[in-house]
């Protein structure tokens, strides 16, 4: 094919005849470890008085794998009146997402390399089309940046993802994630943050990191807690599935050692006496990874119940899972953890398009902003006499429920989605679950219309 005529190409006939050829020419398996045009982002939602639309989302014309889900390479493709650099710049903001070290560009007559992990001491290189790295070198020298240099290390790096889950992918963040926290475990890391904003995906991505530490039977036996039921229980049915016969969740105080997997509430294996304390049935060195969800809640604080169950099972390795890391005076999720193995944000979510944003109705009563101080002798619903001294925002909620306040506010909640739509993905945020029910009850009085055109429901 002449000059003139390669210039006519188009991007994805260069792809075809060119880049791809030379990919494959190199080892690289067109099933497993090529894949092409992937979409890396959804595209940030947009809304507007028009209404709503999604930005371009973010797409890669190649990534090469090692294995599925783990990335090692980005490449990008321009068509020949471009020259073969061109798509560096697009490669790098791709690489720099998806935690890989070697970036490519090309136009179909040469490769433009970038070694993110300067394991040659040669940032860029052009290199020809038949020339392009194999996947064992690229796979050596991905190992050197990321520090696994010993054979068994690298076994465990290598451990398949669980392969199918109703179609599902995971997404390139839950990849970082779970291949961060998998390499630093193999390093021998054993405290871990993950910061994962709600609603990316922190149970499949804990279970994912699970599967794979278990298959590599690196952690033989492994504990799930959190601190709600129904974060267990959908963990069982939903994700953890694939255990299957493996698995149980503790419950009702007892304790069978044949399993592998324990799910278990912090409730039901902590309490005052010590005859509660069931975790203690296990022998300290049990369990070889223990996994908190939504560990800013209570295992950062020093002197809580569920601090007390990380240090008995001190000799396993620990993963924190949360969206908020909690940093006070009194409780550190980094102190006991570390600093995060990784973070995905909420405002990256929005970013992405994976998370819809939001808009923030602040709603401020003269009681929050002045304070209120109880009548001389004035009694609560249940006739106790109400401390005399001024209370604020600190107080209301916690130790001071204004009923009135509460309806107020689902009054004004309410009031603004009626203009809206009431169907529409809402969160009311509240101090505790005393408090939360107080709103739901006073959220199902100020939308009775909807609790009764959907009572069957």
């Amino acid at each position: 094919m002449d000059f003139a005529e390669k210039q006519q190409l188009s991007e994805r006939d260069i792809c075809r005849i060119f880049i791809s050829p030379a990919i494959e020419g190199a080892g690289w398996n067109r099933t497993s470890q090529i894949r092409e045009e992937v979409y890396i982002t959804k595209g940030r939602v947009l809304v507007s008085r028009e209404g709503v639309r999604r930005a371009n989302p973010k797409w890669a014309d190649y990534i090469l794998y090692y294995k599925p889900n783990i990335p090692v390479a980005v490449v990008e493709a321009k068509n020949n009146k471009h020259g073969v650099g061109d798509g560096m710049q697009q490669a790098l903001e791709y690489a720099e997402m998806l935690d890989v070290p070697f970036v490519y560009s090309s136009n179909g007559d040469a490769f433009l390399e970038h070694d993110r992990s300067l394991n040659s001491g040669q940032i860029e290189r052009e290199i020809p089309l038949d020339s392009f790295p194999n996947p064992h070198d690229i796979w050596e020298k991905y190992c050197k940046w990321k520090g696994i240099e010993e054979e068994h290390q690298k076994q465990i790096v290598n451990q398949d993802y669980y392969p199918s889950f109703a179609g599902k992918t995971p997404r390139y963040y839950q990849i970082n994630a779970i291949n961060r926290v998998v390499e630093s475990v193999a390093k021998g890391q054993d405290r871990l943050l993950l910061v994962m904003a709600t609603g990316t995906g922190k149970t499949y991505t804990a279970f994912q990191i699970i599967w794979r530490l278990w298959k590599s039977k690196t952690m033989k036996r492994i504990l799930f807690l959190a601190d709600r039921n129904i974060l267990v229980d959908q963990a069982k049915t939903n994700d953890f599935k694939p255990f299957e016969s493996a698995m149980t969740k503790i419950k009702n105080r007892e304790v069978d050692k044949s399993y592998e997997i324990y799910l278990s509430l912090y409730q039901a294996v902590t309490g005052n006496e010590e005859d509660k304390n069931i975790y203690k049935q296990f022998s300290p060195d049990f369990f070889d990874l223990v996994v908190v969800d939504e560990c800013h809640r209570g295992s950062a604080a020093e002197n809580s119940a569920w601090r007390e169950i990380l240090e008995y099972f001190s000799s396993a390795t620990q993963i924190g899972l949360t969206a908020t890391p909690k940093e006070s005076r009194e409780i550190s999720n980094i102190d006991y953890f570390g600093e995060p193995i990784y973070t995905y944000s909420l405002k990256q979510g929005i970013e992405d398009g994976f998370l819809a944003p939001y808009r923030v109705r602040r709603i401020d009563f003269d009681r929050d902003l002045e304070g209120w101080r109880p009548e001389r002798g004035q009694i609560d619903r249940y006739g106790y006499e109400i401390e005399d001294r001024i209370y604020n925002q600190k107080d209301f909620d916690r130790s001071l429920v204004l009923e009135e306040r509460v309806k107020q506010v689902a009054k004004n909640v309410s009031s603004f989605l009626k203009k809206t739509d009431r169907f529409s993905k809402t969160i009311v945020f509240c101090e505790d679950i005393d408090h939360a029910e107080r709103m739901r009850q006073a959220l199902v009085n100020e939308n009775a219309d909807l609790i009764a055109e959907n009572a069957s429901m």
